[in-house]
């Protein structure tokens, strides 16, 4: 989770001109560009940054429930008890195993995206360097 609000805050940093990234694919390192991937670099900065404030607010909301309303069932036997508290626990341990994938998956498109910056304005860089004659 940190490594997400990291590379995020990273992004929204280091990418000062969103801009520059309209017209640039998503690109794997060392293969080819995608032909079915139509979303551009500036596309997944505005949804990337539009997912931030969600992320937030949903870990905030998680926070704020209070634990009262459990276990407060009374018609529910121990034995039944023990064998749904088996299944939370296994719906939780999915749950947590998907958010993690797509908290790494965000966190890796949000450092390629900042690395593709960085690399555009290196180019923009070295391009007002050289003499235009």
């Amino acid at each position: 989770m940190e490594q997400y609000f990291s590379a995020t805050q990273k992004m929204e940093q280091e990418v000062m001109f969103p801009s520059l990234l309209r017209g640039v694919f998503p690109q794997e390192e060392g293969a080819a560009p995608a032909a079915e991937s139509r979303t551009d670099l500036y596309e997944r900065y505005q949804l990337l940054k539009a997912i931030k404030p969600m992320v937030e607010k949903g870990l905030a909301s998680v926070g704020d429930q209070s634990p009262s309303g459990a276990g407060t069932d009374g018609d529910i036997s121990l034995d039944s008890n023990g064998a749904e508290d088996a299944q939370l626990e296994e719906r939780l341990s999915q749950h947590l195993t998907g958010l993690q994938q797509v908290l790494s998956h965000l966190t890796r498109d949000t450092n390629a995206l900042t690395r593709r910056y960085s690399q555009i304005l290196e180019q923009i860089n070295l391009s007002e360097g050289q003499p235009s004659w």
